[in-house]
């Protein structure tokens, strides 16, 4: 059966670089002779028959703005039969031949299920934790890096002024990239991550090597799902009495937001269009995801099924420079 018309959605946490990868879509799409179907709120908005025809000009102006214009939403009823059984539903009542899922993990295994389901699909990788396996960046990740590398060059002029440890907590409740990257590329003393167990007394000691060298600050960058957590690091550290006090800057949901990166915007691109030229060669069930600079399609059985491992080359280089 020929790709006659595609929809296209975004789902769970948004990421810059979602709106571009949506433009990349409808246009790639188009110029293909394929007409596309914008589906709202994610997987809540396809149970719920949301969906919208998007020409051109629908996505003009969008490639540079954070966010996800189609909007974004968590939905439980896609984690039970039922909810998956009516997705499939409403797709072949709208007649949608393809799906280009944009998303987390949570996001491709709904996608993966509607593909066990008969459903074409093609999944984005979009999560700024860059926890997905088969691609080496996701969608979002550079513009959230850049994020915090501007937050903590920030916080470095008062830190220095003031002798002090700042602990900056970045997102990442199951993964560390975000930390471990953003500890080696803002000159950190040390990252703590869910990934690398750890403790107070270690931590503490770490820093006091750090003020013992003569340094006249020191930054400890801490992922959200790490232990031990953030504010008890500060309470440690001010308990113990290492010669910095503790101050603690929690991110937050800043790191989601903002125009997308020069990256950020030419690998949504190149997803975007891969994505649509997969559907319509008669590819599915795959996620496209990039590798040594080259696009590549990768089994969405892989992508559910496997772990993207730490690259624990980087975490081992922050010691290494924060002599």
């Amino acid at each position: 059966m020929s790709i006659q018309r595609i929809g296209v959605l975004t789902s769970g946490g948004d990421a810059p670089g979602m709106n571009t990868a949506i433009r990349a879509v409808v246009r790639g799409a188009v110029a293909r002779g394929v007409s596309v179907m914008g589906i709202e709120d994610g997987y809540d908005g396809l149970l719920k028959g949301k969906l919208r025809e998007l020409r051109p000009r629908d996505v003009g102006d969008i490639l540079h703005k954070g966010g996800t214009f189609l909007q974004t939403a968590r939905c439980k009823e896609m984690l039970t039969e039922a909810g998956q059984r009516e997705a499939v539903r409403v797709i072949n009542a709208k007649d949608v031949d393809g799906l280009v899922v944009i998303g987390g993990d949570g996001s491709l295994r709904g996608a993966r299920r509607l593909s066990e389901l008969g459903v074409k699909v093609v999944g984005i990788p979009a999560s700024i934790d860059n926890d997905i396996f088969g691609t080496s960046m996701s969608l979002g990740v550079d513009t959230a890096l850049n994020t915090i590398l501007d937050a903590t060059d920030k916080l470095r002029d008062t830190a220095s002024s003031h002798e002090r440890a700042f602990l900056i907590e970045t997102m990442g409740r199951g993964s560390g990239y975000l930390a471990t990257m953003a500890g080696l590329i803002c000159g950190a003393e040390l990252v703590v991550i869910p990934e690398v167990p750890t403790t107070l007394e270690a931590i503490g000691k770490a820093i006091e090597a750090a003020y013992a060298r003569g340094k006249n600050h020191a930054f400890v960058i801490v992922a959200e799902g790490a232990n031990p957590k953030v504010h008890e690091i500060a309470t440690h550290l001010d308990e113990a009495d290492i010669g910095f006090k503790s101050r603690v800057t929690i991110l937050g949901h800043v790191q989601r937001g903002g125009r997308p990166t020069a990256f950020d915007r030419l690998l949504a691109n190149r997803m975007g269009i891969a994505a649509v030229n997969a559907l319509i060669d008669g590819e599915d069930d795959v996620m496209v995801g990039l590798g040594a600079d080259a696009i590549s399609l990768v089994p969405l059985e892989d992508v559910v099924n496997r772990v993207r491992d730490l690259q624990s080359d980087y975490y081992e280089m922050i010691s290494v420079l924060a002599r």
